[in-house]
């Protein structure tokens, strides 16, 4: 379990049809798999110069951060300056991530998140390779389609152990480091559904509902050692989570591909679905000085689909 594995469960997939399952696996968000970064993100990857980025000098470690949303969170973390860890149960894509952006700047740890030992190996590393950890995003989750009344008890708690229990293990490893720095940030990943509901991702919204009041705990009892602690919760981003084909092999792509687009046309004001490149920017604002007077907030990200219901 841990870091960005995602299925769809047979129980669910019989019920919902692929637009059904397409409305459910829009909103929610953890570390899944993610499309690639855009050729004007890539090129400012490589061009930002020297001393000049948003997060020079910080140590950051992101989990889940092998691919989707973490890594692009990591990419541009790196663009601005940063040098990041990236915690992942994907250790290849996660090694070759940590070789592309570079030996200086990013080291990759393998990240089961609901692992004790597994933090420990992660502090251990950073401190290593670059001496210290002034922040860290709590990106890694998985998601679960079932209804709650067919939810084996164990499928739950397989959940709970990565989505909230790796959310508490990471603020309760990395804060103590944080803190010897100086300071910094933690950024966890809620969700759309961490404030509000969705039909068949009863664990997935009871998790990230979780995070959300551990984000608010974690801010009054963490800012007197100078960690502000702040929530992401995304709606629907552009991951293969979005799409039913890539989650269950009986689905039409063709299908699941248009029955995705007309949801997010209708059901998000802004008429499409986010990136994982502007998530990545809202954890950059929230991880940068740019956010130094916020602190307890979970911020909504979502195409304006949570202000409400459309008539047209």
């Amino acid at each position: 379990m841990g870091g960005t594995a995602e299925r769809l469960s047979e129980s669910a997939g019989a019920r919902l049809g692929a637009g059904e399952r397409a409305r459910a696996a829009c909103a929610v968000r953890g570390g899944g798999a993610g499309s690639g970064i855009r050729a004007d993100d890539a090129h400012t990857t490589h061009t930002r110069s020297a001393g000049m980025g948003k997060l020079d000098d910080r140590v950051i470690v992101i989990t889940g951060a092998a691919r989707g949303q973490g890594e692009q969170e990591a990419r541009l973390f790196v663009a601005e300056g940063a040098r990041v860890v990236i915690g992942d149960v994907l250790d290849g894509p996660g090694e070759a991530l940590a070789e592309e952006l570079g030996e200086g700047r990013a080291r990759f740890v393998h990240l089961d998140v609901a692992r004790e030992d597994d933090w420990a190996g992660v502090v251990e590393a950073a401190k290593g390779a670059f001496g210290k950890i002034d922040g860290l995003v709590n990106n890694a989750g998985i998601l679960r389609f079932n209804e709650l009344v067919n939810t084996p008890l164990e499928e739950f708690q397989e959940v709970v152990s990565v989505n909230q229990v790796g959310c508490f293990l990471g603020i309760r490893t990395v804060a103590p480091e944080i803190a010897a720095a100086g300071g910094g940030t933690i950024v966890n990943t809620a969700s759309y559904t961490g404030l509000t509901g969705m039909a068949f991702v009863g664990a997935y919204a009871a998790t990230k509902h979780a995070v959300v009041g551990l984000t608010r705990v974690a801010a009054l009892e963490l800012a007197g050692r100078r960690i502000r602690v702040n929530a992401v919760c995304p709606g629907a981003v552009d991951t293969p989570m979005t799409n039913p084909a890539a989650l269950d092999p009986d689905a039409d792509p063709a299908e699941s591909a248009r029955a995705v687009d007309e949801l997010y046309r209708k059901l998000v004001p802004l008429g499409r679905i986010g990136r994982p490149e502007e998530v990545a920017r809202l954890a950059l604002f929230l991880s940068a000085d740019d956010s130094s007077y916020i602190t307890g907030q979970p911020f909504v990200i979502d195409g304006g689909w949570l202000a409400g219901v459309g008539l047209f």
